[in-house]
């Protein structure tokens, strides 16, 4: 997608982005006053984040929910569970990713409400087409890799591949319709869907791709079925990254080159989630209410850098944010208004968790403590991805690459292991470890 240099500045709220002041200031209190002063001009967008978190948050306890049941399962199939992470991270990326760059063509008003052959909106749809089937091939793979370097077991690469790029492909289905909606809607009803669409996206992704998953599972370990059902999957998958890479619509093209080094990498990250995960299943046993935590977690932090990422890639297009060093004006109040969610985020997740576990008969340490380990597991994943979130934007928009290519897949994969690692910390904290 080529973008102009400059365009006028559209409403995102009820100002205009060049009318929002810096947040310089010598005095605190003038800079509490400019913070309340933006969150008042952007209430509009602020309430739609609320109401898309909160979608995302029911549906992201649901898939922990499946996932505390499936216990059986994992235990029946490892590597799973290592699997599983990544391909919850590459769905919430690829179409997170979709989903930020349908958010930039109507900001800048190149979004047509048509899927014709060249337009933006079939570009985006053939790209992450591609990305589904060839990072969820390479991530079958890797898993395998993966378990046999630290020594721990798994099923054969065959059912590996089987599950990762079937599962991938039927939960690709339900959250790419729901992605090109969602932006239809956006662009009808003049919503935000930089602010909209990676909570609604990542939960969606979540809440089908785990059920996905254990639908795959059904095709593994079956005498020649697998090894059949494998072979069609990679030789579709091979001639599809081909197309993809050599494809003569230039936003399609850009899109699947830039996105498939990266969000393999981030997988790869998001595998580690995983075995750290399953190398210390047995702490979570003791109390499976946290198991229920997990994906809501994961999936919430990496939700919230993803709004922030989106948000700073429109306007550094806009050219209403200048790709500084260090973070001011605009970035720093976008920021404020992640940290505004999170409050109220962890703990509904905290709470939602609890309850949903109690409901299944799993095991809770307790409302409070589950408020805690919450909360404090939250905050420090959401400190740390906020500024990865900026450095990741204006590195990407500086090499002259597009943003919304790179930050959702690099967030929502890294929030996936550091919401593993903030867990297990606060766990320790709170002497529930």
């Amino acid at each position: 997608m080529r973008f102009p240099k400059r365009l006028p500045l559209p409403r995102l709220g009820t100002k205009r982005l060049g009318d929002v002041p810096r947040l310089g200031t010598k005095r605190l209190g003038d800079g509490i006053v400019r913070v309340l002063g933006y969150w008042r001009a952007e209430r509009r967008t602020i309430r739609h984040g609320f109401v898309s978190l909160f979608i995302s948050t029911i549906g992201d306890v649901g898939a922990g929910v499946a996932l505390g049941a499936m216990t059986g399962t994992l235990e029946r199939l490892p590597g799973l569970l290592i699997l599983m992470p990544a391909a919850n991270s590459v769905r919430g990326g690829i179409f997170g990713a979709l989903s930020s760059r349908l958010g930039t063509s109507i900001h800048t008003g190149l979004f047509e409400r048509t899927a014709r052959r060249g337009s933006s909106l079939y570009q985006n749809i053939l790209s992450a087409t591609v990305l589904t089937f060839s990072v969820s091939l390479v991530l079958g793979g890797l898993t395998r890799g993966v378990a046999l370097a630290l020594g721990l077991a798994s099923v054969s690469i065959v059912d590996l591949v089987v599950l990762s790029v079937l599962g991938g492909a039927i939960a690709s289905v339900v959250v790419g319709t729901f992605a090109v909606l969602l932006a239809l809607a956006a662009h009808a009803y003049d919503w935000d869907l930089d602010s909209v669409a990676t909570p609604i996206i990542t939960a969606i992704g979540d809440m089908v791709t785990i059920p996905a998953l254990y639908a795959a599972t059904f095709a593994v370990s079956i005498d020649w079925v697998t090894p059949v059902i494998c072979g069609s999957l990679t030789a579709l998958t091979i001639a599809l990254t081909i197309m993809g890479v050599r494809s003569r619509l230039p936003e399609a093209r850009r899109a699947v080159r830039e996105s498939l080094p990266v969000l393999v990498a981030t997988g790869m990250i998001s595998l580690l989630a995983g075995v750290v995960i399953q190398t210390r299943l047995d702490r979570f046993i003791v109390f499976p209410a946290m198991l229920v935590l997990i994906p809501p977690l994961m999936t919430d932090t990496g939700a919230l850098a993803g709004m922030l990422s989106s948000r700073l890639a429109s306007k550094l297009h806009l050219g209403a944010l200048e790709p500084k060093g260090f973070p001011h004006g605009l970035a720093l109040l976008d920021t404020s208004v992640v940290f505004l969610f999170g409050l109220w985020v962890f703990a509904l997740v905290s709470v939602l968790s609890h309850f949903a576990a109690v409901a299944i008969g799993l095991a809770s340490p307790g409302l409070g403590a589950m408020l805690q380990v919450g909360m404090l597991a939250g905050f420090m994943v959401t400190a740390v991805l906020v500024v990865l979130a900026y450095y990741v934007a204006i590195a990407t928009y500086r090499l002259g690459l597009d943003p919304d290519n790179h930050g959702i897949p690099i967030l929502t994969s890294t929030s996936d292991l550091l919401a593993v690692i903030a867990l297990i910390i606060a766990l320790a904290v709170v002497g529930l470890a």
